[in-house]
């Protein structure tokens, strides 16, 4: 087993991890980090393989117990934040996930983000509305960020005039998520859990006793074989749709412009593509929206659990071990895309892994893709000569790797 040193939190790496990634990629594609006590795969066709593999998992404890795996006694301050995350799907196994999966998609239907559309659309013009007279804007926090949460909260059926707290709850609990965390981070994250999930369990009650049309609704009333989601379950499952079903957005959003401006052929392909039809997200739009994805990965690196002893590539992987699959490396793999340092916005062969594979694909990926869509085709539609006012933008970790703030002028 090869040992190697890296360093995530190093400000330089997180600016930048591709150049680091390659050589990796090429040289140590596989390696135990002996600070995070975890196994390393780079390469593309690992992680797939890996994703896709029943021996690995998003949690562990249901197999083994906190004494078997050495683990001290759950931290008391985070009671709420654990509580939440034994019980929504992304860190469950079958067949606990597999039930609440398929609850969940009754009421998140393809249909139900398609009806979206007109909605996020009228929701960008606003937000574009509001900045167009002044020439700049922070297209983080007066654009990438406010859109997701707004469609979201829409989506939920979250009043406006609670929408307000739907971020702050997220940026703190997702914080937890980083390898490493303050004090601070800790207190924030638990406390927006207990607020989060009260309101939740508020309103989930709120939609048993009176149903409305929204996806908090749905998820009350829906149904498999007599089975549905306890109020525990709904409620995180509710909290992990605004978390997971906003970061990539945000993230992909604001890291997918800087790329167009640092590729200005690739720019002026998509305005040109927009001036021509105004009234339509044409097919360039998806897929440049999936070459961003891949290009510049909001959400660069993922966990799973060894589930049963095996061994991979010549390396002994041990039940309760833990592994980091590095879907950053894996979307620049050369042996998987041409060309992958180079953005191209007509890319057709596009598999990249930013939502994942295997039983946990992200089922927020359609909204993801059409809010994105949505957005750009209306930005460059309307303000073809944005640009990027900032050379070096300054970013908030690496395991939800986003930029902070992206001031732009148009």
């Amino acid at each position: 087993m090869i040992e190697h040193s890296l360093n995530i939190n190093d400000p330089d790496f997180v600016r930048n991890p591709y150049p680091v990634l390659a050589e990796l990629r090429q040289h140590t594609p596989i390696f135990y980090e002996p600070q995070w006590k975890q196994m390393f795969f780079l390469r593309y066709d690992d992680i797939a393989f890996l994703l896709k593999d029943k021996r690995l998992g998003r949690s562990i404890t249901h197999i083994l117990s906190r004494d078997e795996l050495g683990w001290p006694l759950p931290d008391p301050r985070l009671k709420a934040f654990q509580a939440f995350n034994t019980q929504h799907m992304l860190d469950n196994e079958p067949p606990k996930h597999t039930r609440m999966k398929a609850l969940a998609l009754k009421a998140f239907t393809p249909q139900r983000v398609e009806n979206l559309r007109n909605k996020i659309q009228y929701l960008v013009n606003q937000l574009l509305d509001r900045v167009s007279a002044c020439g700049e804007m922070d297209l983080h926090d007066d654009f990438a960020e406010s859109l997701p949460v707004i469609v979201i909260a829409e989506l939920l059926g979250v009043p406006e005039a609670d929408r307000h707290k739907l971020r702050p709850w997220s940026s703190a609990i997702v914080r937890m998520y980083e390898l490493s965390h303050t004090d601070a981070e800790t207190a924030a994250a638990e406390l927006a859990a207990q607020e989060f999930t009260e309101y939740m369990r508020a309103m989930a009650r709120d939609r048993r006793r009176h149903p409305q049309d929204d996806l908090v609704s749905a998820l009350v009333q829906a149904e498999d074989g007599g089975d549905k989601l306890t109020e525990e379950e709904l409620i995180a499952n509710c909290i992990l749709l605004l978390n997971a079903g906003h970061e990539a957005t945000v993230n992909g959003s604001t890291a997918g412009m800087l790329a167009l401006h640092r590729n200005p052929d690739q720019f002026e392909l998509l305005v040109r593509e927009a001036q021509a039809n105004p009234s339509t997200v044409s097919p360039l739009f998806k897929t440049a929206v999936e070459e961003m994805l891949r290009y510049d990965t909001p959400l660069p690196m993922f966990e799973r659990w060894v589930l049963d002893d095996f061994e991979y590539q010549g390396v002994q992987l041990k039940r309760g071990m833990e592994v980091q699959l590095m879907y950053a490396s894996g979307n620049r793999d050369a042996h998987k895309f041409v060309a992958p340092d180079r953005l191209d916005v007509t890319r057709k062969d596009n598999p990249h892994l930013t939502f994942g594979l295997g039983i946990h694909y992200c089922i927020g990926a359609p909204l993801a893709r059409l809010e994105m869509q949505v957005a750009f085709h209306t930005l460059l539609r309307r303000f073809p000569k944005i640009r990027v006012t900032i050379d070096q933008p300054d970013y908030s970790g690496f395991v939800l790797r986003g930029i902070r703030h992206l001031p732009v002028s148009f």
